[in-house]
């Protein structure tokens, strides 16, 4: 039995939870999401919680039902309370600027970036070089942040680059100069 598959989801009030056979649709205050799933699991609606059921005693089975179970427990918390993400620019000259639908990040290279912002995220970029990405979709944001820190990833010398905010950077020793 999956352990984390035991535990109920619980719906806050304002989420509306909607079963259709191999989708869940989940409303809420933030917006709407849903998810399909296996036949593998079952899913049932007892007062104001969600169980994950796994259909028979296999190892996919159980595998599938603490999935499901965290997957529709990311979806009700997008739509009622959402997610973000920081990420955190380091460098001499490098800046980040929003524009319209259009991500601009200078950050070293002979050319500037302009990345897509998809939809369902928002972002929100400071002048200290802050980029705040939120949203109610946990993966999109996930990806978009992943994106973002790819086209500059940290450095171990000085600590260059788009690093998330609670990301621990392991600096090298630099040469000491002494032969």
């Amino acid at each position: 039995m999956s352990r984390v598959g035991k535990i109920p989801v619980a719906v806050p009030s304002g989420v509306i939870v909607s079963i259709l056979p191999g989708l869940v649709i989940v409303e809420g205050p933030k917006g709407k999401l849903q998810k399909a799933y296996t036949a593998r699991v079952k899913i049932e609606i007892q007062e104001c919680k969600l169980l994950v059921i796994s259909a028979d005693i296999s190892k996919e089975s159980n595998a599938a039902q603490g999935l499901y179970r965290n997957l529709i427990q990311n979806i009700v918390t997008g739509v009622s309370i959402g997610f973000s993400k920081n990420l955190i620019i380091t460098g001499v000259g490098y800046r980040v600027e929003v524009k319209k639908d259009l991500l601009l990040l200078i950050v070293g290279y002979s050319s500037e970036f302009n990345v897509v912002i998809p939809e369902g995220v928002s972002v929100i970029a400071d002048a200290q070089g802050k980029i705040t990405i939120s949203g109610i979709n946990k993966q999109r944001i996930g990806e978009f942040s992943a994106q973002i820190r790819n086209i500059r990833i940290p450095e171990p010398y000085k600590g260059k680059g788009v690093r998330y905010e609670t990301e621990v950077i392991r600096y090298k020793i630099g040469k000491s100069g002494v032969k």
